[in-house]
This record gives C-alpha cells, structure tokens and sequence, in this order.
C-alpha cells in the first residue's frame, strides 16, 4: 500500500513518525560528516529538500533526540553501525532565516531578534543551572533594542553557553541563510543588511572556539566580498559541484519507484518530459521534490514548482533588462542553448549591471540548465551552455510574460486578433493602448524608455511568442536566412505558419500568412512625419530582401504580410504594405 503523501511538511521527525511517503536521503549525513569540512555552504534551488534535509540533520545528530533512532531505522544510514554510535551526541543549534521578508531594513532586524529570541527559548533550562554568572542571565534574552554588535554576537554566545554546559563544540546548521539579502536587495537595504549579516557570519562562523561544524543553505552562492570576506574556511557546493550531487532533489531512479509504488507506472515520459531536466554537477535527471510530491498527491500534471513562490526577482530582471537580455532570452524560449560564461558567485547589486550575472542567477535558481561545459584555456574561464530546465519552467516563464500585459490584457488579445486579421486600425487602436501603459512597466528606471523603446517592443515580441506559439514559428533580430536566399540583413520580427503544403498554407484548417515586422524608432532629422518612418521601415523590409527565406520554404508571396512599426517616444504608428496606407493611434487613416 503507497504511504501517505504529506505536502508541504518538512519536519523529519513528523514525516517519520506519520509514515509519510519520503525518499532516503540519509546517505547525506555520512557524506557531510566524512567530508570533514568546518563550514559548509550548500546552494540548490528552492522546494529540493533543503530544510528537510537540515532538519534529518538535527534529529540524527542533537542531544535532544538522543536515544530516537527509531526515527532512522530502515534508513541506510542505520545499517552502519558507526553512525547509530553518533545519533543524538552532539549539542546542536538549528534555525532558518526563512522568514525574513520584511521591506526594510528596521522590520528585518526585528524579525532577526524574534527568531533569536525563539532560539534562546530551546536552551532556557541553561538559566535554571549554575552554569551562567549572575549578569549572564540577565543577558539571555534577545530584545529589538538590543545594539547591532550585541545581536550579531548572539550565535556565537549562544554556541559559548551550550558548549560550556555540555562539554563539548557544537554543531550549527542554518537554513535559507541567503533569504534575507535576496530582499534586501528587492526593498533597497543592501548595504546596511549585508554589513550586519558580515559581522554575524564572521562571529558565528569565523572567531567562533565553540563550533565543532556548521551547514548553511540557501539558493545562491552570494559573492564572497559581500558577507563571507572573512571566511577561509568556507566550503562552497553549488549547482555544478560533484559534492552531494543525489542528496537534494529525486533521482530518476527513486520518481520511477515512487510512481510504481502509487500505481502511476504508465506516466513515466509524461513526468520526465515536465520535471525532469535539473543537472547537479555531473548528475543529471535530477528532478524537483515539490513537483513530484505533488503529482503523486493530485496525480494532475501542473506547474507545482514554478508556481510555488512569486518568481517576482527573475521576472524583475528580464522584464527590465536591455535589448540583448529580451533577445537572449527569446532563444531560450525558441529551445535554443545560450552560451555563457557563468561566476556563480553572484554579486546583488551588479545584477543590473553585470554582464552575465542574470543568467548566473536563473542557473542557481534552477530556471536554466547547464547542458554542457566548456573550458577556454586561453581566457581561464569556464562557458556554460544554458536552456530552460524543462516543460514546467517553460510553462511558468510564459505566464510571467502573459503577466506584463495583464493590465491591458483585453486591449494586447484584441491587438493579436487584429494582428491575424490584417485590420491595421485596429492593430494601431489597440498597440496604442498597450504601448500607453505598458512602456514604462518595462523600463528599469535609468534609461527612459521614451529613448530606448527596445525595452518596449522586445517584451512586447516575447508575448507574440506566448500568444501564437500554437500558430506560429517566432524568428526576430538575427540572421536566419541561408546565404543562397540572398537575404540582407536582419529582420525584427517574422511568423511562419507552422503548416506549409505545396501550395498555400495552412494553420488550425484555415488558410494564415506569413508576417514580417520591422521596428523603427523616428528619427527626427530624417523623418518628418511617424508615416515616414513606417514607410521606411517597410522599404527595408524590401531592400534587405527578409522575404526570401519564406518564398524558398515555399510560402507563396501573396501570402506573405509586412508591417512598419514606428516608435517615437509612447506613441506606435502601424503602417502594412498590403494597405499602402498607415492609421494613426486613433484609428484614422494618415495617408
């Protein structure tokens, strides 16, 4: 009989004792501990069993579960019998920054004292003992009062007082440790959060004579000039480490048994195809818990992982991005690989500026996978070849697009509908609309987008490739043409129809044309009127021959549609080639 999936519990003792379905991951504490490192920082995405696995940590290792190894029986860690010599022998202090999610950085450091505060409230039978002087019982408690200096020495305190009592280092383990500077950075606190975590993780982790051994976890490998300058004696495993490879997330060997056991053998492809893709290291077919635990709960094939937080920082960055960000990240959505090169020690506040750092991001955060490596023996650097990790990323990447537009939805699905339909007044209606609200959603607020509508029109191309994926094959700003069809230069945008037969063209039973679109923004030296910069897109269009590759892949020309579309700060002007005539933002014919 399958075992009760539990969703969303991460408390290993309550998992064990509930008999709730759980993968063996107790390998990882042989592994931690023969590893013999002093500090530990383990970077996986979000939803792979971090916390679970940090809490297995604490029940086999901490004094108050001493004597539980029934918690650990039929384990494979139990089979060694070295290891049921060391469960429970160990003081240990666990916590998590999980929750710090506050928007300033006043309100994080209060909830940085409650958790501490919550901390101390574990060991409070210490003040019951002899053990701490007079004045070092009125300083037990943690208050929001308290000075910087004195909260961030509080770990290391703490690790003084149990070590004292217990004869012996502690081990320390914290969870999500990198939550709080991932929202400092969105709420505009870095600085003075990143100093005050510095100062904590060099007392804590550093000058600390009482720690035996610390695990942290979090997403990313946050650089170490920002919080771990201090540290030499850091051990750092990310996405592409050999270390701990199988311990965070399902191997395709254990979702196989997982769906054997719940009568779900028959889904084997569907559920590779979804959630299949994540490499760590060398190990691939690395799936994600959280979807699995869910699919077996629902049996409903579903975005569960990517849609189980706001993906709001990655959507920031490529909504936001410059024109080469929008483009590369059109080819990841076309299936196509990036090559990049990748330092995933990754810099906050150079996101917006580093030249690579947003794709060092989505890798650590488990949106992109590494399919292959490369070592550049000349530059000393190490090229990463990057696409999406699978079906579900997909699928959540098209509704955070679908999401920019949500605002004028009505007005972008009316704009589609006329876009297919060849009616260029309304196409002009409604991108207008779309354009008024929309241009400064897509701007990062350095350089306005009424100078560079690139942020603009490649976003809004991105959501042609969302809307009509089912319809259309989307190419845009690069050279597709082979060389014999003696195109030019390079298009901005062109649909094919993803049916051709011989003699026409067919999509969905109903005869569709080709479309090719090419943006211009006015300029005012050259151009007078909007009308003539729609007029000189359209001749480019012509003189750079983009055409040619269509009519070779047997696409007659009369099916072919080709549009201008000038920009001059919000306003849009449509003109098409089939119309010989542009409509202004009103719908009225101009010329």
């Amino acid at each position: 009989m399958a075992r009760t999936v539990s969703i969303g519990r991460q408390d290993f003792q309550r998992i064990r004792e509930s008999n709730n379905f759980y993968v063996d991951k107790t390998h990882f504490i042989r592994e931690w501990w023969e590893a013999d490192d002093e500090v530990t920082l383990i970077a996986r995405p979000r939803r792979f069993g971090k916390t679970l696995n940090m809490s297995m940590l604490e029940k086999f290792f901490s004094v108050s579960y001493a004597g539980r190894g029934d918690l650990f029986e039929g384990l494979s860690i139990w089979e060694d019998v070295k290891y049921r010599g060391l469960q429970g022998t160990w003081p240990v202090i666990s916590l998590s920054f999980a929750d710090i999610k506050e928007t300033s950085f006043i309100q994080a450091r209060k909830k940085m004292c409650r958790i501490m505060n919550e901390l101390y409230k574990q060991f409070d039978f210490l003040l019951k003992t002899d053990l701490l002087t007079e004045s070092e019982k009125k300083e037990f408690w943690i208050s929001a009062d308290m000075e910087d200096n004195q909260l961030s020495f509080s770990l290391k305190l703490l690790s003084s007082h149990l070590s004292r009592y217990y004869g012996k280092k502690v081990l320390i383990f914290l969870d999500e440790y990198d939550t709080p500077m991932q929202e400092a950075f969105a709420n505009g606190y870095w600085d003075e959060m990143a100093a005050f975590i510095r100062s904590m993780f060099n007392s804590t982790f550093k000058t600390n004579p009482y720690m035996a051994r610390a695990v942290l976890t979090g997403i990313t490998r946050i650089s170490k000039e920002s919080i771990f300058s201090d540290l030499n004696n850091l051990k750092v495993v990310t996405v592409t480490s050999e270390e701990y490879a199988d311990a965070f997330g399902f191997t395709e060997r254990e979702v196989f048994q997982a769906l054997d056991e719940f009568g779900l053998s028959d889904k084997k492809e569907d559920i590779k195809q979804w959630y299949d893709g994540f490499t760590f290291g060398k190990t691939g077919d690395i799936y994600n818990p959280w979807s699995i635990i869910n699919y077996l709960d629902t049996k409903r094939l579903a975005a569960y992982w990517a849609n189980s937080s706001a993906n709001s920082l990655a959507g920031k960055l490529i909504r936001e991005g410059n024109k080469n960000i929008k483009l590369e990240f059109e080819r990841l959505m076309q299936g196509e690989t990036l090559r990049m090169e990748i330092d995933e020690q990754i810099v906050f506040n150079q996101l917006n500026t580093g030249k690579n750092a947003i794709w060092s991001l989505l890798l650590a955060s488990g949106y992109l996978k590494a399919v292959d490596t490369e070592y550049d023996d000349e530059t000393g650097c190490f090229y990463y070849y990057l696409a999406l990790t699978n079906w579900e990323v997909r699928i959540m990447f098209q509704r955070m697009i679908r999401d920019w537009f949500w605002e004028e939805g009505d007005s972008y699905n009316d704009f589609i509908k006329a876009l297919l339909a060849d009616d260029v007044k309304a196409m002009n209606f409604y991108m207008n609309k779309v354009a008024l609200q929309t241009f400064s959603f897509f701007d990062s607020g350095k350089k306005p987008s009424e100078e560079e509508p690139e942020r603009f029109y490649h976003g809004f191309v991105l959501g042609l490739m969302v809307e009509l994926a089912d319809k259309y094959v989307l190419t845009s700003n690069r050279e597709k043409c082979k060389a014999s069809y003696a195109c030019l230069g390079q298009y901005d945008v062109m649909l094919e129809p993803k049916t051709v037969r011989g003699d026409g063209v067919k999509t969905g039973g109903r005869e569709a044309d080709a479309i090719i679109i090419e943006f211009k923004v006015q300029d005012a030296s050259e151009e007078m009127e909007l009308s003539d910069t729609v007029a000189s897109a359209l001749e480019q269009i012509e003189e750079q021959n983009y055409e040619a590759g269509l009519i070779a892949r047997g696409i007659p020309k009369e099916r072919i549609r080709k549009y201008g579309f000038a920009f001059c700060g919000k306003k849009v002007l449509i003109g098409g080639e089939s119309m010989g005539s542009v409509y202004d933002e009103r719908g009225i014919l101009s010329f």
